[in-house]
């Protein structure tokens, strides 16, 4: 009884505990971005496809640029926000989120996202989707009919501006999709994948106080 106390105790502080390969988590859908889900306190990483990010931008055949990735993103929430999908867990990737398959009404929302182009098979970890995107690429369909950056090759870029230039300096300003000021202090969870470009007026912070005092508001987790 003691341990099953302690045990209890614990993930109450810790949250859901990592899911095992196989196991299955039902439930409404929240879509945090175009490849990334959430079934409760579940974050779900659709696994063999990437989508582009949410603040990456891509062109048209006449060189205008356009927000693809939030378009991506408005997209899968149009179709799946509030759906009830059943995911099998694949494996727990290095930010602690289930990669699992996702179905809704037996229909692999991988797969069709990849044949609606509005994700790309990753080949990097499997070839599943290979097929579905050669489709989706024959008849243009969404993003296939533009100029767009591999994501995988976009958060790359982007990595640059995740080291701070002075290491006494490590607090990072980020502005959101939708121009929110926001500032991730070393350890919370989205600091190590946020990365700072100065060009579109992100910029590193020695203090919170520092970051406060510039209108930046402290991320939530």
């Amino acid at each position: 009884m003691r341990v099953f106390m302690v045990c209890f105790f614990v993930a109450s502080l810790c949250g859901a505990a990592a899911t095992s390969a196989g196991e299955v988590i039902s439930g409404k859908l929240r879509v945090i971005d175009g490849d990334s889900l959430a079934i409760g306190d579940v974050q779900i990483r659709l696994f063999g496809i990437d989508a582009p990010e949410v603040k990456q931008t891509c062109r048209t055949e006449q060189g205008v640029t356009w927000e693809c990735g939030v378009w991506v993103g408005q997209q899968v929430t149009t179709r799946y926000a509030g759906q009830v999908a059943r995911c099998t867990t694949v494996t727990t990737d290095r930010y602690g989120r289930t990669v699992a398959r996702c179905d809704v009404d037996g229909v692999d929302i991988s797969e069709e996202l990849v044949l609606d182009g509005l994700a790309f098979a990753y080949r990097s970890y499997s070839h599943d989707y290979v097929l579905a995107e050669k489709s989706a690429a024959v008849r243009d369909a969404g993003l296939h009919a533009h100029r767009v950056q591999d994501p995988s090759q976009f958060r790359q870029t982007r990595a640059a501006g995740r080291f701070p230039p002075d290491p006494a300096c490590r607090i990072k300003g980020n502005i959101s999709a939708k121009g929110v000021r926001i500032y991730h202090l070393p350890g919370q969870r989205d600091y190590d994948r946020t990365g700072i470009r100065p060009e579109t007026a992100e910029r590193w912070f020695c203090t919170a106080a520092e970051a406060r005092a510039a209108g930046w508001r402290a991320a939530k987790r």
